[in-house]
């Protein structure tokens, strides 16, 4: 193939080519997207139903754990059952409220605690209303209600507790972390 026949197939491309001279300006616009932020926009409809649902799994959950003491309510009280037994840690709720946005120390406790949960593979989820956890891990017992800005889950290392509830804890807490949503809010059930 010469130059004369390269030319020649130019112009035979060009006369076939839209004439895009005589129509008005386009502006195109290319989106790029992350998995992530498909996976989103995929999921967006469900997230509702499914923190709903991880509430009320959250609210057996609490209430089971209760009936057999593997309740550890308080920042402190869990601070000295991760320091002296990190195994028998089998999910952590951390509560936020006003206070909490107020009070640094508070603060650093949390990220102290999402740090250990983190490095020993353990589920964290955090609740907005701190009032509802606490009638829910104090019903029933006398005197004020305790600090429940953080309880833990525990479970007896040589037998470990089996439960629904935290199985699927669990699992809503994997799947937001597969959209990095490494500490979900988890609404809990109105009563």
């Amino acid at each position: 193939m010469n130059a004369r026949d390269n030319r020649h197939n130019r112009e035979q491309r060009a006369a076939a080519a839209p004439d895009h001279h005589n129509e008005p300006d386009r502006a195109w616009i290319i989106t790029t997207m992350t998995l992530e932020e498909i996976r989103g926009q995929e999921n967006a409809m469900e997230i509702p139903d499914r923190v709903q649902s991880a509430g009320a799994a959250l609210e057996e959950l609490l209430q089971a754990a209760k009936k057999q003491e593997y309740l550890t309510v308080g920042v402190y009280e869990s601070a000295k059952v991760m320091n002296v037994d990190p195994d028998s840690v089998a999910f952590c709720v951390l509560a936020t409220d006003e206070e909490y946005e107020c009070d640094i120390a508070l603060q650093i406790h949390f990220t102290l605690i999402q740090a250990f949960c983190f490095d020993n593979d353990i589920n964290v989820v955090r609740v907005n209303d701190i009032e509802r956890l606490a009638d829910l891990v104090s019903a029933g017992e006398p005197g004020e209600p305790k600090d429940a800005h953080c309880i833990l889950v525990t479970s007896p290392s040589a037998n470990p507790w089996k439960d629904p509830a935290l199985d699927k804890l669990s699992g809503f807490c994997e799947e937001r972390r597969s959209v990095y949503d490494w500490v979900p809010t988890v609404t809990l059930p109105e009563r």
